[in-house]
């Protein structure tokens, strides 16, 4: 602070390019002289109201553009207000944005500025609060090549001469207390960047903003919420997930379910609190996987263009509300999984992209700071304050709304610098390879952090290449997710069920291949939104043959995903069947449940949710390679699988059997590790799912006939494209196995359980 101020200082000022304000406005006390001088651009004249004596100081223009000063007399500083007289006669009585001290204290933009405050939220964007016993709201930025930055906002006319922000050190971050603000005001920081442009920029650090298109930022008091939600949270820390079900269903909150009547239709978040939870337990879910929950300014993008990455869109409702859809999740038994989007941003002009009139958040090379596909821009994850940013955003969806795992998007595209890139049009790493080694660092960094705060959390990999270990722990080495996205399984599975049965027979590969490197990461087996989009067509509707088939396979396709090693997710609509793609401007077909082939999927999706759940054979070895045996894999010719999942008591195990064919098979034998009474617990072609009630009426005896190198052997019937699944009795039940050699005609080799 100073006492003098020149007239060089007052006029870069009055013409909003000093980048220090503090240093000359307020009032500053020095060996007994006092001066105070105040910016207030709309005045005609100016008063000093000492609160401690009563007194009244009138104050000196000395800038035409509206700064005033007053000369006196003080042994310390002493609380004041300001009374300003506008041309027309009216009088307004102010406090002063430049008597307070400043809040962001050394250490906190030590850490910001070295990348490691990972709960910067803290002290960055908007926060309502009392200073020397006056109620306003803080306001800090980021924008260290910006000539000025301003708040501008409701409360000021969006005037950005009126309460410049004072600048930080070298760092480049801006704040300013101003008195009076109350929660809900709307805001944006006026910018007047390196280039010379002032752009009007809504805060990276936001908690609200506006119903688009309107693009402005709000305050709003955070930590309103009472959570209710505590045995749950305890609960989620104590589970081993990866040993545990996990039955995601995929969302997207604006096309689930549309309300009727004027207005856009979009429900809000209480309204899908009442209807999509019951909706999503009675189906045998566990999570629930919101599509991008952050505010984001363009409907199409779905949420993956985010703007605002630490606020729950307002389409359905305020933050406080999505704290009680999450809290009501909880209360009832459910996950809540949010969809992150760390890899790029939107170019829109209030967001990130150019903030402080130069390229800060991204890179300014577009070899490696642009998604030419997508037209989005990427992070710079080599500067730390963006690594701050990012991981703050990760920990304020768990700390601010008890999210229990963010699914990272297009994890693929930050791990490669070449991704989607032609030759020549990317640059090397300092090694001269094509990793992103500053990404690749920032996410082994995420993982660790967000592990550390919070027990139980989950994070999921939308990863669609070899890349090693990416559900590995950071220490062995690897990324540190907990799951990976199965994207190659997805593409093969839905590639082969795409084809006409009579061709299958020479794709028999395409289902076996998974299992080759099943076991190689955590895998969380996907058929998600996008696979139903841009021409892909809705799940039934890429099954062929005539309309019972394409049900058939439908079926099939969900029964197989149920049994094959990894978590599930299912995207909404999938559950029963939807014939047209998602449409994100239009709710489901809901009314096709009044058809039984429909109702018969949804139906189907129950079962195969609660079976997976009730049977430890189906969920507590998805990660192992022991929780999987195959009894035949190599019948080509007639289209058909079948394999064991086995629990990790290694007694209990599931026989699971798959005809990819409308042909029924009439005493299909499969060789078990055991003899006794085998109960059909699925089969989807039961007629309580739209099939033909072809089936083995609810059991099977195993007979010792040695058969796929095992010493038991069940014959069944294979419904027609269809599943059937069978339970063993438990072992003290059945008598030891028969002596004798395999049969010459086995085609499989035995596991653990022989």
């Amino acid at each position: 602070m100073s006492m003098k101020a020149t007239p060089e200082a007052l006029d870069a000022l009055a013409r909003g390019i000093h980048a220090t304000p503090a240093d000359l406005l307020g009032l500053f006390v020095e060996n007994g002289r006092a001066i105070a001088r105040a910016w207030l651009p709309h005045a005609a004249a100016a008063d000093l109201l000492d609160l401690e004596t009563g007194a009244v100081h009138s104050m000196r223009r000395i800038h035409p553009a509206g700064i005033f000063e007053w000369h006196g007399t003080a042994s310390r500083p002493f609380r004041y207000r300001l009374r300003a007289t506008d041309s027309r006669g009216d009088v307004a009585v102010l406090e002063d944005p430049w008597r307070f001290p400043p809040w962001l204290g050394d250490f906190d933009l030590h850490l910001f500025h070295e990348g490691t405050n990972y709960r910067a939220y803290q002290k960055m964007g908007a926060h309502l609060r009392v200073a020397e016993g006056v109620p306003g709201c803080h306001f800090a930025v980021w924008a260290p090549n910006a000539r000025r930055v301003s708040v501008v906002g409701s409360f000021n006319q969006w005037d950005g001469r009126r309460h410049p922000m004072h600048r930080r050190g070298l760092g480049g971050v801006w704040e300013l207390f101003i008195p009076g603000v109350e929660a809900g005001a709307l805001y944006k920081f006026e910018v007047l960047g390196a280039d010379g442009r002032i752009e009007q920029k809504a805060d990276p650090f936001a908690f609200a903003a506006e119903v688009r298109p309107r693009s402005a930022s709000v305050v709003w008091p955070c930590g309103r919420h009472v959570w209710n939600d505590s045995v749950w949270m305890e609960q989620r820390g104590a589970i081993r997930w990866h040993e545990a079900p996990i039955q995601v269903y995929e969302v997207h909150l604006g096309s689930w379910r549309r309300r009727k009547g004027p207005g856009d239709g979009l429900p809000t978040y209480l309204e899908l609190a009442d209807e999509l939870i019951p909706y999503a337990l009675d189906l045998g879910f566990t999570h629930l996987e919101l599509l991008p929950a952050a505010e984001h300014p363009f409907d199409a993008s779905w949420g993956y263009q985010t703007t605002g990455y630490f606020a729950p869109t307002s389409r359905f409702g305020t933050p406080d509300d999505f704290a009680e859809f999450v809290d009501r999740c909880h209360r009832a038994g459910l996950g809540v999984i949010v969809d992150w989007t760390p890899a790029h941003f939107p170019k829109d002009g209030h967001g990130l992209a150019r903030f402080d009139g130069t390229h800060l958040y991204e890179h300014a090379d577009p070899r490696l700071g642009e998604h030419r596909d997508w037209g989005t821009l990427i992070f710079n994850y080599g500067r730390h304050e963006v690594r701050s940013f990012l991981l703050s955003s990760a920990m304020w969806w768990a700390d601010a709304y008890h999210v229990d795992g963010l699914r990272v998007d297009a994890v693929a595209s930050m791990l490669y610098l070449d991704y989607s890139r032609p030759p020549g049009e990317w640059i090397p790493n300092r090694f001269g390879g094509r990793e992103n080694l500053e990404a690749i660092d920032f996410l082994r960094r995420f993982n660790e952090v967000v592990h550390a705060e919070h027990a139980g959390f989950l994070t999921f990999a939308e990863e669609s290449t070899a890349w090693p270990m990416v559900s590995r722990p950071v220490y062995l080495g690897g990324l540190g997710f907990d799951f990976k996205w199965n994207m190659g399984w997805m593409h093969d599975t839905l590639e082969y069920f795409g084809k006409d049965p009579v061709h299958r027979k020479y794709h028999h590969n395409s289902l076996t291949f998974s299992m080759v490197y099943a076991f190689s990461e955590n895998f969380i087996l996907p058929l998600s939104h996008d696979e139903v989009v841009h021409g892909k067509r809705s799940l039934l509707d890429k099954m062929p043959g005539d309309l019972w088939r394409k049900f058939a396979n439908l079926r099939l396709l969900l029964a197989y995903m149920a049994a094959h090693p990894g978590k599930k997710l299912l995207f909404m609509g999938g559950e029963f069947g939807q014939w047209g793609e998602w449409n994100c401007h239009a709710e489901l077909d809901w009314a096709l449940l009044d058809y039984e082939a429909h109702a018969g999927v949804r139906n189907l999706v129950r079962d195969l949710n609660r079976l997976v759940r009730a049977e430890p054979a189906l969920h507590e070895a998805d990660t192992y390679p022991e929780g999987f045996q195959w009894i035949d894999l190599h019948d080509s010719e007639q289209s058909t699988l079948s394999f064991l999942r086995v629990a990790k008591s290694s007694e209990d195990f599931l026989v699971a059997a798959f005809n990819f064919t409308p042909v029924p098979r009439h005493e299909y034998r499969l060789g078990v590790p055991r003899g006794g009474v085998y109960g059909e617990i699925l089969n989807t072609d039961a007629a309580m799912y739209g099939g033909s009630n072809c089936g083995n009426a609810g059991e099977v005896v195993a007979e010792a006939r040695p058969w796929n190198d095992r010493p038991w052997s069940l014959s069944i019937t294979l419904p027609p494209l269809a599943a059937v699944w069978f339970k063993p009795p438990p072992a003290l039940e059945v008598s030891p196995a028969p002596e004798t050699p395999p049969a010459a005609d086995s085609t499989s080799a035995a596991g653990p359980l022989q």
